[in-house]
């Protein structure tokens, strides 16, 4: 019987423990930025997304609102406003070069 009950206490503390690292694995698979959901001021704030914007939108990159009130915006709301420079197919683009780099914070 005390076998039985240490098996189980075990069986279930390794089961909690398990839960708690799942998530957090999980959630780092898939930390990347986001063209539809990511601000642009999160972006322009990490080196590596900051210099892949300049690359794939220098036009728009250069836009001074760009950098001050398009913070507050996503990609894709911006997209208005830079139909050219934000295509949906030049979007797509973006978002699989920022699927390469991991957000940071």
């Amino acid at each position: 019987m005390f076998k039985l009950l240490r098996t189980l206490v075990l069986a279930a503390l390794a089961a909690g423990a398990l839960s708690m690292i799942v998530p957090a694995v999980a959630a780092d698979a898939t930390a990347h930025y986001s063209v539809e959901t990511t601000l642009v001021g999160k972006m322009l704030d990490d080196p590596a997304a900051n210099a892949l914007l300049a690359k794939l939108i220098p036009t728009v990159y250069a836009n001074d609102q760009f950098k001050t009130s398009g913070r507050e915006l996503t990609l894709k709301a911006i997209q208005q406003y830079e139909p050219e420079a934000l295509s949906d197919a030049n979007l797509a683009k973006i978002q699989a070069e920022l699927n390469k780099i991991p957000a940071k914070g």
